[in-house]
């Protein structure tokens, strides 16, 4: 890939991200009184958004064809993503005085981000490869995958969006997603930013359901807006979304 292309994407995963990573952890529709699990749940949102932050950050490292140690290493994305964590949230992920579950779930996820990345070194530092795939979206994947393994029934974290614009099928929103995301998230007179959050069934089990939605930036047009079905440099064919727009979903699920 050329450089100027590595660049705009580069402008296009931060402009995507840079502006979801804080959202105002006490602002929620709930339909539950159980603001201990809400405010768990958004906060595991939001350490999510700083490490993809991180990762968009970096794609012009990512997708340096040079080979070598670029050291771009679960350690230094976990500080990184902290420091971010810290800047919208006014504390670290983990502190003192903290639930006890929460700070279970918060160390889960900061062990999956570092060994998503661990794993990933040879991808990374890969000699004569320029675009390598290891994008903002695919590493969310693999970080909730990891940590749903270490979590057991615990939890589960999942980046979804509307069913027609869903381009990986693991992605797909479940119906009681679905159901949310048409009625309630995309609705017009639904605030920007605004969670949504109920009791509801995952997987045939009782679960405290947040759904954090997130929009479409300038730069995100770049791969998802207009012409529909143009192909972007990601190699899939943009959705045609406009400015604003809906674009994605943190669903995340605490199981009773």
């Amino acid at each position: 890939m050329r450089e100027h292309t590595r660049s705009s994407f580069t402008r296009f995963l931060l402009t995507l991200l840079v502006a979801q990573v804080g959202f105002p952890i006490a602002e929620a529709r709930a339909q539950s009184g159980a603001d201990a699990d809400l405010q768990t749940a958004l906060k595991l949102a939001s350490l999510l958004r700083s490490a993809r932050t991180v990762i968009a950050s970096n794609q012009d490292v990512i997708n340096d064809p040079a080979g070598g140690d670029k050291g771009l290493t679960g350690d230094r994305v976990l500080a990184e993503a902290t420091e971010s964590y810290l800047a919208s949230n006014g504390t670290t992920p983990l502190h003192d005085g903290q639930d006890e579950r929460e700070a279970r779930l918060i160390s889960a996820q900061m062990a999956a981000i570092g060994e998503v990345m661990e794993a990933n070194q040879a991808t990374i530092n890969q000699d004569g490869v320029g675009f390598k795939g290891f994008v903002p979206a695919v590493f969310g994947r693999l970080v909730n995958e990891r940590f749903a393994e270490l979590v057991g029934d615990e939890a589960v974290i999942k980046v979804t969006a509307p069913p027609e614009l869903i381009r990986n099928r693991k992605a797909r929103p479940d119906d009681w997603e679905t159901g949310v995301i048409r009625a309630d998230l995309s609705a017009s007179d639904w605030p920007e930013g605004q969670v949504f959050a109920a009791e509801a069934e995952k997987d045939g089990r009782p679960a405290y359901r947040v759904l954090v939605p997130e929009y479409y930036g300038e730069g995100c047009l770049a791969c998802h807006g207009e012409p529909k079905g143009e192909i972007d440099v990601t190699g899939y064919p943009k959705e045609g979304g406009r400015l604003g727009d809906l674009g994605g979903v943190i669903s995340i699920s605490l199981f009773r």
